[in-house]
């Protein structure tokens, strides 16, 4: 007897949604949106704490969970290369300063 008996339904509740990806006219779409919901096996323990039989509330919680981490990183990103790209600016000979 498995710790958590209700260990597929992450797997189940994917393939339900796989009905959606293959609807998306673009391929990049298709492989972007699998991806993103593979990416959420990550998060599978909190998916199944919720303990519903189809946990697409979770799943849309994890899966907002990973973009607002992608979201905080490209922030970061950013202040990084502008702070880089100010640092260049300033050391450029004739430049002023």
């Amino acid at each position: 007897m498995s710790l958590f008996p209700d260990e597929n339904i992450l797997i189940t509740e994917i393939e339900y949604w796989r009905g959606f990806a293959d609807s998306l006219k673009s391929e990049e779409d298709k492989k972007l949106f699998l991806q993103m919901l593979k990416d959420c096996q990550k998060y599978s323990l909190a998916i199944n704490a919720k303990g519903k039989p189809f946990p697409t509330e979770p799943l849309i919680m994890a899966l907002l969970l990973a973009q607002h981490k992608m979201i905080g990183w490209l922030a970061r990103q950013t202040k990084i290369n502008q702070k880089r790209a100010a640092g260049r600016t300033n050391n450029i000979p004739g430049s002023g300063s």
